[in-house]
């Protein structure tokens, strides 16, 4: 563990719970209000660490690794039951510290992890006391869908997952820490996590790094398989059983609308950077997207595959959420990319902590 170059008050620990060995890091008062904070894909609990070290007073903060991330255990990913085997993992992890039964919980997820965190929510909704959704994944998963209802564009669910650059995966795979590639993942983490010029401290950025180089490679875990479709972007997700991250966060797979239905119905924070490259209406991890600026050949056209218009599915669901009892508030942070709770922290922490009290 890294406990000797962690930040002031936090600890590390692995919690043995009965689905998987879990690494986190814990901070702030030891009976205090628990928040759970869920980090992204392609990343880990290190990326929290200086949320949770600035925590105010009478709250408890853990960060735990996903499953295949950080120090956390690696198991397959069931990609079939879309995020519910890291919200399940979450689930466990919780009951096994006997946190969750007399006082809820609340959630902070990022990036993928604000996906896992209304699926935690749609599971257990009884037990979260409020959801932070940090440039969260829409809730029809990344590619493959059109609209603001999330349509599929093919019975295959053809382009489903999003675009994976494969000299991305072998360097994450090899442990590279140069910029001599653009998909070097110090660069890609420089150019598409934050919004340059924003470059983390020296330190953290190594931290930072080392966290997307925790990524454990492979078929069951990151990326996962994509079988060849006659249909265009010609990749669609796995047949059952699927595995692996891309499938889980496929359209076929990633079903989140029912959030809208869920009772009760905590309060909701949705926070994110108004220059994200990552979810957005105009993403270039999205096939269409690329397509459009002509960098992906054979593209059918806006007719046909328009790109996905990520944040009008986030707010359709979560206006669809308010119109059925629950509560939701918007926050935009101009001049921020993917990550407000490292390019922006006063202004992140703030918003969130005014929401927690």
């Amino acid at each position: 563990t890294k406990q000797d170059s962690l930040l002031g008050g936090l600890t590390s620990r692995i919690v043995d719970t009965p689905r998987l060995k879990t690494h986190l890091l814990v901070g702030g008062l030891k009976n205090g209000k628990p928040v759970l904070f869920i980090h992204g894909n392609v990343s880990s609990c290190r990326f929290f660490e200086e949320t949770l070290a600035a925590l105010p007073f009478g709250y408890r903060g853990l960060a735990p690794d996903l499953r295949g991330f950080g120090e956390s255990e690696t198991k397959p990913l069931n990609a079939s039951k879309g995020l519910r085997d890291f919200s399940e993992d979450l689930h466990a992890l919780l009951t096994t510290l006997g946190l969750g039964q007399d006082q809820k919980i609340h959630l902070v997820g990022w990036s993928m992890g604000g996906g896992i965190a209304m699926q935690y929510t749609i599971d257990h909704a009884d037990k979260v006391a409020s959801v932070t959704l940090i440039n969260p994944i829409p809730p029809y998963g990344i590619g493959g869908t059109k609209d603001a209802n999330g349509t599929p564009i093919w019975d295959d669910f053809a382009g489903g997952g999003g675009r994976i650059v494969q000299e991305f995966v072998y360097r994450l795979r090899d442990g590279d820490r140069t910029t001599e590639s653009p998909v070097s993942p110090r660069n890609v983490m420089n150019l598409t996590y934050f919004k340059p010029p924003f470059r983390a401290a020296a330190e953290r950025e190594e931290i930072f790094l080392s966290a997307l180089l925790s990524t454990q490679i492979g078929v069951e875990n990151y990326p996962g398989d994509r079988p060849i479709s006659k249909n265009w972007p010609y990749v669609a997700p796995s047949s059952i059983p699927a595995y692996g991250i891309v499938n889980a966060m496929s359209p076929k797979y990633c079903k989140l609308e029912d959030f809208a239905t869920i009772s009760p119905n905590p309060n909701v924070l949705w926070i994110r950077g108004a220059k994200d490259m990552i979810v957005s209406d105009e993403s270039p991890i999205d096939f269409a997207e690329l397509g459009q600026r002509n960098l992906l050949p054979y593209w059918p056209g806006e007719e046909v595959y328009p790109p996905q218009p990520m944040i009008t599915q986030t707010r359709t669901v979560l206006n669809s959420y308010q119109a059925q009892g629950g509560n939701y508030h918007e926050e935009v942070i101009d001049g921020c990319g993917h990550s407000p709770h490292i390019e922006k922290p006063e202004y992140f922490r703030r918003a969130l902590f005014e929401f927690l009290h």
